[in-house]
């Protein structure tokens, strides 16, 4: 009896072990974001190596010995980033054997640094995130998050006499209505006068960057300092720390584990939710069943800075207790990359975001223990972002199909788009 041909076949019988493995096991949809990960993270042992001066010097002697200190050399910064990272194991064994409170917590301050860090990118994430599912391009997160931060330190030192239960909330709330303000405006503009978002945040976030530093070395510079730092917040606005020192992990990694899953209930199970994704897929399509446009994008917009805001806030009530120039790590400008590589959903967009807090957390012992550049971890994410954003090229290392269904894409208009 004759052999069916492989291209009648059915096309699962077409499909080697190890793609059907990863389609089984994993699925289509997460598959690329994971390999991207993965493939990034490869190319940037092999920068490690190509930045190490042992490198060439045992390349005068034998190309073989190049590989090997490269390869050392690629595994020594992997490890310090690790140790950096998550932290050290056997260490963390010793100190729980001891039973020294002090070694337990120090043996574990990475692991919690990390989840710290990551806080501020799950807000920034989540903004433009919600952008992107409305169709806006939010570029202004990091200038949304220098307002929240003001007005979340204003109202936690200027307020007191309050309990910790209320003036919490209270000062929370406010660092959501500074970002919400600063995206309320590009919201208006656009929805108002059609000025593209990307141009209006742009140049909203020089605004807050030099608004920031008039009020630090003004109206809001410390009593007596002659360095542009705000007064300290008072006890009761900052966020409660679940550890003594040095371990840094406060009650706002879980407030952003709640307001993520808030998003997601926005966007997928509401009837906003619903008219906000609508706007982002056809805004055509919205106009003629008879949405208000203008309304939508005025709202994404505002709840996109609240967000951000909220990131602001966070590291002057949970983290610095204060407010300084500079406070931020790019955080804001960070975000995008977060919700192109979450997909912008909020589940991925945390997902990534505990990646990012991963991996810039070790970077300084990297660095450190390793002598490699924290550079290198800047190579990695673009490299990781790359991938992300040309899936083909993921799927043509890794021999995988390209799925039958067109993936949702991150915001459906262009820049020049109406």
């Amino acid at each position: 009896m004759a052999e069916t041909p492989p291209e009648e076949r059915p096309k699962k019988q077409r499909l080697n072990p190890f793609q059907i493995f990863i389609e089984e096991t994993i699925g289509l949809t997460l598959i690329v974001p994971i390999l991207a990960v993965f493939t990034g993270l490869l190319l940037g042992g092999v920068f490690v190596a190509l930045t190490t001066e042992q490198v060439y010097s045992a390349w005068g002697e034998s190309p073989f010995l190049a590989i090997k200190v490269g390869a050392q050399a690629a595994w020594d910064a992997y490890v310090a980033l690790f140790h950096g990272s998550i932290g050290n194991p056997s260490r963390i064994i010793q100190a729980f054997q001891s039973g020294d409170d002090l070694a337990i917590r120090r043996a574990m301050n990475p692991f919690f640094g990390s989840l710290t860090r990551s806080i501020p990118f799950i807000y920034a994430g989540l903004a433009v995130a919600l952008g992107f599912r409305a169709g806006l391009f939010n570029i202004g997160a990091e200038g949304q998050l220098f307002m929240g931060a003001t007005t979340a330190v204003f109202a936690g030192f200027a307020i007191t006499g309050l309990p910790a239960i209320i003036h919490i909330p209270l000062a929370l709330l406010a660092g959501a209505l500074g970002g919400a303000l600063w995206g309320f405006i590009p919201g208006l503009l656009k929805a108002e006068t059609g000025a593209h978002e990307v141009i209006t945040t742009i140049m909203l976030n020089f605004i807050a960057f030099r608004l920031n530093e008039y009020l630090l070395r003004g109206p809001l510079q410390r009593p007596g300092s002659f360095n542009p730092v705000s007064p300290f917040i008072q006890e009761s606005a900052r966020l409660p720390r679940f550890f003594a020192d040095p371990i840094r992990f406060h009650l706002g990694f879980f407030i952003a584990l709640g307001v993520a899953w808030l998003v997601y209930w926005l966007l997928f199970k509401t009837r906003w939710g619903f008219d906000l994704r609508t706007v982002g897929a056809s805004p055509n399509a919205a106009k003629y069943s008879g949405m208000n446009i203008a309304f939508l994008i005025i709202i994404a917009m505002t709840l996109s800075g609240a967000l951000a805001g909220l990131a602001g806030a966070n590291e002057v009530l949970g983290v610095n207790y204060n407010l300084a120039l500079a406070f931020s790590a790019g955080f804001g400008f960070d975000s995008i990359a977060l919700a192109l590589l979450g997909k912008s959903h909020p589940f991925g967009v945390v997902l990534a975001a505990l990646l990012f807090g991963t991996l810039q957390n070790g970077a300084t012992q990297m660095q450190v223990q390793a002598g490699i550049p924290i550079d290198i971890i800047r190579v990695m994410q673009a490299m990781i972002l790359a991938f992300i954003a040309a899936p083909a090229i993921i799927r043509t290392i890794y021999r995988l199909r390209a799925p039958e269904f067109i993936e949702e894409g991150v915001f459906s208009r262009g820049w020049g788009g109406d």
